[in-house]
């Protein structure tokens, strides 16, 4: 997809790239997250659950975030024993809120899916930028924290 922009990873087990504010990143952050959890021992435990969480994070922040034209997302991963944690910058500064969507609504159940396949989730602003950071941590399937 172009207008992937890659960052220099902190260390071995992160990657972070920004990617257009585009209905298609979300398609290109799960395949950059398998491709990262991929070359990473045990790594296959955390992508369903993981790919999931990602999807709904970025296509919030694609859907939701209030940005001048042009402002780009952030995805970042971070392997850490026991747990991935997938982080999704984006320039909006409405922090998201679950709520409870009735059964004729078509939206408003992305939040509580990464409640479901979470371990915890959050909110916090960026640090010395613009926005926010909504992270989530998954745990291996089987939830044994190798």
């Amino acid at each position: 997809m172009p207008g992937i922009l890659e960052k220099p990873p902190a260390s071995a087990d992160e990657y972070a790239c920004w990617l257009p504010r585009h209905r298609r990143s979300g398609s290109a952050a799960r395949r950059l997250l398998r491709e990262f959890l991929a070359g990473r021992t045990g790594g296959e435990r955390y992508v369903l659950a993981a790919e999931s969480v990602l999807t709904e994070l970025v296509n919030n922040a694609v859907q939701h975030a209030r940005t001048p034209h042009g402002r780009l997302v952030m995805i970042r991963f971070e392997l850490r024993p026991g747990q991935l944690r997938v982080e999704v910058h984006d320039a909006g500064d409405t922090v998201p809120t679950p709520r409870t969507a009735g059964a004729e609504d078509e939206g408003g159940r992305g939040l509580r899916l990464v409640e479901q396949l979470s371990t915890g989730w959050g909110c916090h602003p960026r640090a010395g930028g613009v926005g926010k950071v909504v992270w989530a941590t998954v745990g291996p399937a089987g939830g044994d924290a190798r």
